[in-house]
């Protein structure tokens, strides 16, 4: 019989592609994973894990398995839901991740609805970049994600996950006052590709929306200033240092001195946020509400 918890280990490795980075995941030691991923090669008779660089990867066996352990930790999670259910009640914590942004446009009104709706449910709130969250959900260190379309992303019908669209905003330009297109009411990307820019570090989602925004204006964007605070880079745009694409929900209420914000014109660059959890936790009586909560905040946030 194959144990279920080592069939979540064998995910974590699969995620992760080190067992080292999988024990810390998981909160066990190195040497534990190892261990019980040798107890899980015993009891299926087959080699799961092979040496790939510094890191592992799965066999041909392993990955077959990883396949059934989608599932079956999919049916747990189901069942643990059902029972929750059958006890009656949804009172209880669950911890949220979400981005910045996120968190004062969405999860901060659905907390508030929450409060009102279902009191016994307690969110904690845990600020993370929008390519963080999904891991924590993965790897158990939240119940649910606020997140972002980015490059290397869990797909769509990833069968780990289940996700609930919320909204998607357009990225606005944002330029000094006195650039040479402040005036022109709405810019074109290809407008701008000898300017300077102001962008977000890479492997944060917001830098692959504007790589991918210039590479399809044609040309690849001169990268002279790099934060992830949406604030420190209009203050720059405002400084003349640059131009920059910023998601218009971060621009709300944000002092933007000196900087005129500009629509792109043509095809915009597009930020779309989700929740997930964990596949067959959606019914949890826990976290079903909360998932309403988000999508009826979200339904009556106006991007335009």
């Amino acid at each position: 019989m194959i144990d279920p918890r080592r069939l979540r280990i064998l995910r974590a490795v699969a995620d992760h592609r080190t067992v080292t980075a999988a024990a810390a995941a998981l909160y066990l030691t190195p040497s534990a994973v190892s261990q019980q991923l040798a107890a899980l090669e015993q009891e299926t008779g087959h080699a799961l894990l092979v040496r790939s660089g510094r890191g592992v990867r799965l066999t041909a066996a392993g990955e077959i398995l990883l396949g059934h352990a989608h599932a079956v930790l999919s049916q747990l999670e189901r069942a643990e839901a059902e029972l929750a259910a059958y006890a009656g009640g949804a009172a209880g914590e669950v911890t949220v991740a979400s981005f910045a942004t996120g968190i004062a446009e969405v999860l901060a009104p659905a907390i508030g609805r929450l409060a009102r709706d279902h009191p016994g449910i307690r969110v904690r709130v845990r600020d993370a970049e929008g390519d963080e969250s999904l891991p924590m959900v993965l790897d158990g260190d939240a119940d649910l994600a606020l997140a972002v379309e980015y490059r290397g992303a869990p797909r769509e019908d990833d069968r780990r996950l289940a996700r609930v669209p919320l909204y998607a905003e357009p990225f606005d330009a944002v330029l000094h006052c006195e650039h040479p297109l402040a005036d022109s009411g709405q810019v074109e990307l290809a407008a701008l590709a000898d300017s300077d820019w102001i962008g977000q570090y890479p492997g944060n989602p917001c830098h692959d929306v504007m790589l991918l925004a210039c590479e399809l204006a044609g040309f690849q964007p001169r990268l002279a200033h790099s934060s992830d605070d949406f604030r420190a880079v209009v203050a720059l745009a405002g400084a003349g240092a640059g131009v920059a694409l910023v998601p218009r929900s971060a621009l709300r209420g944000m002092e933007l001195k000196d900087t005129v914000v500009l629509p792109v014109a043509g095809p915009a660059a597009t930020r779309r946020v989700f929740a997930a959890v964990r596949r067959g936790a959606e019914s949890h009586p826990l976290l079903s509400p909360v998932l309403e909560a988000l999508a009826r905040a979200a339904a009556g946030l106006s991007t335009g």
